[in-house]
């Protein structure tokens, strides 16, 4: 029989919460329950759904039944009026959020990190099992792999005859390598984004590579081992990581924040009047043998707006590539491994872009002799935001055929958990 999903927002405090409400979808209630404290992170999260409700083109009719305060989880964990929960807030107690939801039997859909210390590893695989046996779903916002360039680098290096099989690589030189820039000050929405305090404390919301390093070390098992399942104590070995703290003045942070002051739970990062953030992270590890390096950072602010994602992955037929200079779409590049075999690859790739004119009509390639360009027509590109929707419609499938979720999905959180949380704590050790 039929059942329509049941929203239940658990303690919505980053403003992801409301990004997967962005669109009325089939299958779906009109009726959304917030359980949260009644603080200034709740108001947020409702005055954007109301944005979508209000705003002129493709507005949203959702009905929200808030019920607020200090006792949230209990009433969570006692009323039950949905069967599936988004939890997206703060990241030090997302992990028992979900617990909690899974205990209750209700799917989840929860924004990354799901945790920020490998001390809480264990709580991650206890929820995952519980999950199994519950059978219900655990779902991550992996946005990422909705960005179209993505979706085609995996496409390519899944093609032997087109990129050969990946590169050992080394440590120095790794066979893959993903670096991503984000941006405290930007626009969401429509409007400028205010983050909460509580964003920038290390303690709540970890560092930059076990936060935003989610999507990195998940792309790289996606690339690496599509449609596989990784096991993180046998085929997953950590050899180094680091990190840089990025300063923010008074000033800065009272723009983001709307606050005057820096809060008293942010002290102990202060220093001379500047508020230190572990901003910029890097990590290596073997993959399957694979060498793999992840780059993350934080600015304050892009000069041409947007945040920024590169990639480099190393075949032994070809190079791939994306490069996305600031205030443009990323680019999809490949070159020969071998300039000799130019004109093969490039016949190659033609044949390839032929072959997914179902998915992507107009996919082209311009051939400068010495490098390969991946023409992506403009109807193909999606923005940050309708990434969000991506992924809810998605979570919304799975929800109403669960047996479709791919058997590696659960054994691979694991592995990108192990990678973002082992890399954060060498991090600190060094």
């Amino acid at each position: 029989m039929f059942r329509l999903l049941r929203l239940m927002t658990l303690a919505p405090g980053h403003f992801h919460a409301a990004l997967v409400q962005q669109r009325m979808l089939p299958g779906v209630h009109h009726r959304a329950h917030v359980y949260a404290p009644l603080d200034a992170d709740t108001l947020t999260h409702l005055e954007r759904i109301a944005g979508f409700n209000a705003r002129a083109e493709h507005p949203t009719t959702w009905d929200i039944d808030l019920r607020a305060g200090g006792d949230y989880r209990e009433r969570f964990a006692r009323e039950q009026p949905g069967n599936a929960t988004v939890i997206s807030g703060r990241n030090r107690p997302k992990i028992d959020l979900i617990a909690l939801a899974v205990e209750s039997c209700a799917h989840v859909l929860a924004d990354k990190p799901w945790i920020i210390d490998h001390a809480d590893f264990p709580k991650l695989e206890a929820v995952l099992r519980q999950a199994d046996l519950r059978e219900v779903l655990v779902w991550d916002m992996l946005t990422e792999r909705f960005e179209v360039t993505n979706w085609l680098l995996r496409e390519f290096t899944r093609d032997e005859a087109l990129f050969g099989t990946w590169q050992s690589g080394t440590a120095e030189r790794p066979a893959l390598w993903l670096r991503s820039v984000h941006h405290l000050k930007k626009t969401v929405a429509g409007s400028p984004l205010v983050r909460p305090w509580w964003w920038f404390s290390t303690e709540i919301s970890g560092e930059a590579i076990a936060d935003v390093g989610t999507h990195l070390a998940d792309l790289s098992l996606w690339l690496i081992a599509p449609d596989q399942p990784v096991d993180y104590a046998t085929q997953i070995q950590m050899l180094g990581a680091d990190r840089a703290l990025m300063l923010i003045t008074q000033e800065q942070f009272g723009e983001l924040t709307e606050l005057p002051v820096f809060p008293t739970e942010l002290q102990p990062q202060v220093v001379e009047g500047n508020l230190y953030y572990a901003g910029h992270n890097s990590a290596v590890y073997a993959l399957r043998g694979v060498h793999v390096k992840l780059e993350t950072s934080w600015e304050y602010e892009s000069p041409t707006g947007g945040d920024t994602h590169q990639c480099i992955a190393r075949g032994t037929c070809a190079v791939a590539s994306i490069r996305q200079p600031a205030g443009a779409p990323p680019e999809l590049f490949l070159s020969a491994t071998d300039p000799s075999r130019h004109e093969a690859l490039a016949e190659r790739l033609r044949e390839k872009c032929a072959s997914l004119q179902h998915d992507f009509n107009g996919l082209s390639v311009t051939d400068d002799g010495r490098e390969l360009r991946v023409n992506i027509p403009e109807s193909w590109r999606t923005t940050h935001e309708d990434h969000f929707a991506a992924v809810m419609e998605e979570f919304v499938r799975y929800f109403h055929a669960p047996r479709t979720v791919p058997p590696w999905e659960h054994t691979n959180a694991l592995a990108r958990y192990y990678i973002t949380t082992k890399a954060a704590e060498m991090a600190r050790s060094s």
